[in-house]
């Protein structure tokens, strides 16, 4: 006989013949001829050497444990004293029964909606990470969601947690902000057969995102050649100096003829225009040289036309001195002013007759 003796946290199985016979809780006992003891604290985990169907069998043994079933499209959320411990996947699993207390939550994860019983916070716990799949919709985004293929709603800016299971998610983002598109390059040959090149910029906003994603096939694509299409159609009806006058005019017909291919593509165009026109080398010499003939001949009309005021001032200032002697005076002293101001020194010579003798210096 051995006495042997059983804490408080521990449990105690008794083997003879490799057999468990009993099972022995805390406490003093005594050991028969050929029995052993096999010793296990519950804060420990359950030995998996033990088949714990034959143990169940045993007397007593069903009460000292926590069996757990879990499917095969279930796991289970482990809580020490309230606290996330661990998760479960499908099987069976026993857990000693101790002093703190152990909670289990089964949840289906058939469907990808995780309910709302499952505490947001813990989809961070690297132990959940395993089953959740994570996405994020950016503030200035929006995202089509598909299940297994089908499309199934629109996601607005958030993070959003699915069970993982053996349904695909596919997520189709889109930036929902104002977007800038610029048509470069664009050789065009006009109603006067000029090569030309355009440079045109349009700026457009998603208004429909199921539209934009899901009804058409890269929008932005589809946007780029509609806007090439539009321009050839226009500008190749004009001629290079209609357009170079009428270059405003292309953002009101772009905008009225677009609109409503435009919005079949779930957007909407806010603003567009020409930023440049690019001209061949030798036409851009020409247009310089016509340029330049303008600007002579208008500074030629300007000069004749100064020149004429001019000679009519003269005509009138003229008649006008003809008729009042006092006049002619004036103008006659007001020469001799300024030739005055340019000589340094007089020498005037004989007794008396001193303005005769200026007269004859500047008058004929």
């Amino acid at each position: 006989m051995k006495k042997v003796q059983i804490t408080t946290e521990e449990i105690g199985l008794v083997v003879k013949n490799n057999t468990v016979i009993r099972v022995l809780k805390s406490g003093n006992y005594w050991l028969g001829f050929g029995e052993k003891l096999e010793k296990y604290t519950t804060t420990h985990p359950f030995p998996s050497s033990r088949n714990i169907d034959v143990l169940l069998q045993l007397t007593g043994f069903r009460e000292l444990v926590d069996i757990v079933e879990v499917g095969d499209a279930e796991i289970c959320l482990v809580f020490l004293n309230n606290n996330f411990e661990k998760t479960l996947a499908s099987g069976r699993h026993v857990f000693w029964k101790e002093l703190r207390e152990r909670r289990f939550q089964l949840e289906d994860i058939t469907e990808i909606a995780i309910p709302t019983s499952v505490n947001r916070q813990l989809m961070e716990k690297q132990a959940l990470t395993y089953y959740v799949r994570q996405y994020k919709v950016e503030a200035n985004e929006k995202a089509l969601l598909f299940v297994d293929g089908a499309f199934v709603e629109i996601l607005n800016p958030g993070t959003y947690c699915w069970w993982k299971n053996s349904k695909t998610i596919a997520i189709s983002k889109a930036d929902m902000r104002v977007l800038t598109l610029d048509v470069v390059g664009q050789e065009i040959l006009s109603k006067d057969k000029a090569q030309i090149r355009i440079n045109f910029a349009m700026q457009y906003q998603i208004v429909d995102i199921v539209k934009a994603l899901l009804d058409n096939k890269e929008y932005e694509k589809q946007l780029y050649s509609l806007m090439q299409l539009t321009l050839r159609s226009y500008i190749g009806q004009m001629t290079l100096d209609e357009l170079m006058e009428k270059k405003t005019e292309v953002q009101a017909y772009v905008l009225e003829n677009t609109a409503l291919q435009v919005a079949r593509l779930g957007l909407t165009l806010l603003t567009c225009g020409v930023k440049d026109v690019i001209l061949p080398g030798d036409v851009r010499d020409i247009m310089n040289q016509v340029l330049i003939a303008e600007k002579r001949a208008q500074a030629n009309i300007i000069m004749r036309r100064e020149e004429t005021a001019s000679t009519r001032s003269l005509l009138n200032t003229a008649k006008l001195m003809e008729e009042n002697n006092m006049l002619f005076k004036l103008k006659e002293m007001e020469y001799v002013e300024k030739i005055a101001e340019k000589i340094n020194s007089i020498s005037v010579s004989g007794n008396g007759q001193i303005v005769d003798q200026l007269r004859q210096l500047f008058v004929k």
